[in-house]
């Protein structure tokens, strides 16, 4: 299973290095691939031995004139190696289209990043059956066979509603997913200690992005071990 924990704004950089001491001790039996994406301004070294640390996003340049962005310079510095690359957040809040999007995602790619790509449709779309469509659109820029590729389903209208898809949305949107190429699918959108290992049982389903139960290492443990037993 794969396991990331995306904590948006949230955390300091104490409190962050707080977290991914303790979680490090906790894993050191797990399996189970964990990720962690901290808020940008508290990314940490990636030297745990248990888990590996992500940027929440990146420009697509070593360094320059980007003023308020992080380029693969800062990045190389803290031996971070993961990325993620289209969240809903982005693409809403700060203007991200399916073109920036596909840029960043060849950028990381040439250099050898594993990468989150994220994609997910509105209320609407889902409503009107046309979310195949909208999916197919969010992936046609980018290179499905890539190795260190992992595909974060995450339907807007779940992402922090505590609403999360049924099991049967989940189920037939991964194996969509998968039909058009992906290798590696994970959801995201309100998952919980509570509803994560049913959500892990699905044959489709290779883990989880977790948004606001992350927050809490024994929250977030609590799903690690729930996806231990996959």
């Amino acid at each position: 299973m794969i396991i990331a924990g995306n904590f948006k704004t949230n955390h300091t950089r104490s409190s962050t290095l707080a977290f991914c001491k303790e979680l490090d001790f906790l894993l050191q039996e797990a399996t189970s691939k964990v990720r962690i994406f901290p808020a940008m301004s508290s990314l940490p070294y990636d030297d745990f031995k248990h888990f590996r640390i992500g940027a929440q996003n990146a420009y697509c340049a070593l360094n320059g004139a980007y003023t308020g962005e992080v380029g693969l310079e800062q990045l190389q510095e803290l031996k971070i190696k993961t990325i993620m690359i289209g969240h809903s957040e982005r693409r809403s809040l700060f203007g991200e289209n399916n073109a920036m999007c596909y840029e960043k995602f060849h950028y990381f790619a040439q250099r050898g990043y594993e990468i989150f790509f994220c994609i997910g449709e509105d209320l609407i779309t889902r409503n009107q059956g046309e979310v195949e469509q909208f999916l197919t659109h969010q992936l046609k820029g980018i290179d499905l066979s890539y190795s260190k590729l992992v595909i974060a389903y995450e339907p807007i209208w779940a992402i922090g509603t505590g609403i999360s898809a049924s099991l049967e949305e989940i189920e037939q949107t991964h194996m969509m997913i998968k039909k058009l190429g992906a290798h590696k699918v994970i959801y995201g959108g309100s998952v919980k200690p509570e509803n994560a290992k049913e959500i892990m049982n699905l044959k489709s389903v290779d883990g989880v992005l977790v948004g606001g139960a992350s927050l809490k290492v024994s929250d977030f443990y609590s799903i690690i071990q729930q996806g231990e037993k996959q």
